[in-house]
């Protein structure tokens, strides 16, 4: 994937780039939701090597197709409720590494660690 590249840098570029003048550069901080990185891989995936040492595999894991889509046909149901509350849990019971950061839904997180929800990956 590269280097991280920070944003007010690649802002800078773009806007060097588009031979604009005078354009400002705001910093806002997180908004609801936001985070700071993405986790392409969570804790219980990993990646297998290639012959190019910068190039690997992900290694991800396996889910019952009947269970997935039962639980997809849930979601849907829920989300057609309009309860966002309610449409977040079934999100998150179906991603349990998933967790919100600077969200209302944060406490959705602990919610479901007590319950143990998410998917039984184990053989």
């Amino acid at each position: 994937m590269g280097q991280p590249v920070r944003i007010a840098d690649l802002a800078k570029r773009m806007i060097a780039m588009s031979g604009a003048k005078n354009v400002e550069i705001k910093y806002t901080g997180l908004r609801e939701g936001e985070k700071l990185y993405e986790e392409v891989l969570n804790e219980l995936e990993g990646t297998k090597p290639t012959f190019h040492e910068k190039i690997r595999i992900a290694q991800v894991r396996e889910y019952d197709y009947d269970q997935v889509s039962k639980d997809i046909e849930e979601l849907v149901d829920i989300s057609k409720q309009f309860d966002d509350m309610a449409t977040v849990r079934k999100m998150k019971a179906i991603v349990p590494e998933y967790k919100s950061n600077n969200s209302v839904y944060e406490k959705l997180d602990a919610e479901l660690a007590v319950a143990g929800g998410g998917y039984d990956t184990t053989d």
